[in-house]
């Protein structure tokens, strides 16, 4: 039977029902973050495990016109952040594993510190950050739910800048998240970029006053009939992915199994092939044994031998 949806007084939102569009939508993830910076300081403030009150700015630098038409190309993944007029975070959303972040993030790592203007110096040059909230598992063999990465000695691990660091949040691991990672409430942010009712995104903000403000301000944006078209967009580009994704993996599954066809009917053959000589071998020594007992018995068979 169908529900009339009623509203909270507290954040405007409907209480039950399906999102219009699933949290994992970048555009969206794009638009909540540049139309709340409250929310916006509050995941960061999560990601880098810092309190509130040691954020006293942070401020989007690549804002996009929210509600205007975008297509993949021209979309920007990335959103640029600039913390406390220093650091320079890069911060994006990837749904889709292309098989290529681990150099896409060293790409947009290394263009955000390489900014220097002529004639400054080096000493400079602002700490960068680059952090991906990923739909997918990066590395499958050592799955983690919050990992950060910086250059160290290889030796004896000691630190050799703090000027550059990668972290990855896997979206889809919560059950790796460690105390740690909970103490700052990253699970909880996890789960609500993975919501997807109502319900799920009330139970989560309970007890985190920046993720009940998200999800009212996420009710607002789908509300807007140009932004939750531009979000539908996104959704319709991501079936198309996905699509042509599943066609590579089973492309590339049929190639797999038909290349250890291949490799066991070369080895069959080669088994083959080695069986072939072993037997010719001993044919031509079989043959040599029948010859030389022909020989033998045309002795034997010869006037006067004994």
């Amino acid at each position: 039977m169908n529900q009339i949806k009623s509203f909270t007084a507290a954040s405007l939102t409907p209480s039950y029902g399906p999102l219009v569009i699933p949290m994992t939508n970048d555009y969206l993830f794009r638009a909540l973050l540049q139309r709340n910076n409250n929310v916006l300081k509050g995941l960061v403030c999560s990601l880098l495990q810092l309190t509130p009150e040691e954020v006293y700015s942070v401020e989007i630098t690549n804002p996009i016109e929210l509600g205007t038409s975008i297509n993949d190309k021209t979309f920007i993944l990335d959103i640029k952040l600039s913390l406390n007029d220093n650091a320079v975070i890069n911060l994006e959303l990837q749904v889709i594993n292309q098989q290529n972040w681990v150099e896409r993030s060293l790409s947009y790592l290394c263009r955000s510190f390489d900014s220097l203007q002529i004639g400054e110096k080096y000493q400079y040059a602002r700490p960068v950050m680059q952090i991906g909230l990923l739909n997918f598992t990066l590395f499958p063999d050592q799955p983690e739910f919050y990992a950060t990465y910086q250059l160290l000695n290889v030796k004896n691990h000691s630190l050799y800048s703090d000027k550059l660091r990668l972290s990855v949040l896997d979206l889809t691991r919560t059950d790796l998240a460690t105390s740690e990672d909970k103490a700052c409430q990253l699970d909880c942010w996890a789960r609500f970029f993975k919501a997807t009712t109502w319900e799920e995104l009330h139970m989560i903000a309970q007890n985190n006053e920046f993720i009940k403000e998200a999800a009212g301000t996420v009710y607002q944006l789908t509300q807007e009939e140009r932004i939750r078209m531009e979000c539908e967009a996104r959704e319709d580009f991501y079936r198309t992915q996905r699509g042509i994704q599943d066609m590579l993996d089973e492309s590339a599954a049929k190639l797999e199994a038909m290349t250890a066809e291949k490799e066991a009917w070369t080895l069959e053959r080669k088994s083959l092939v080695n069986e072939n000589q072993n037997l010719t071998i001993e044919i031509k020594s079989l043959s040599a044994e029948i010859e030389k007992l022909r020989k033998q018995l045309a002795l034997q068979d010869q006037p006067g031998t004994t």
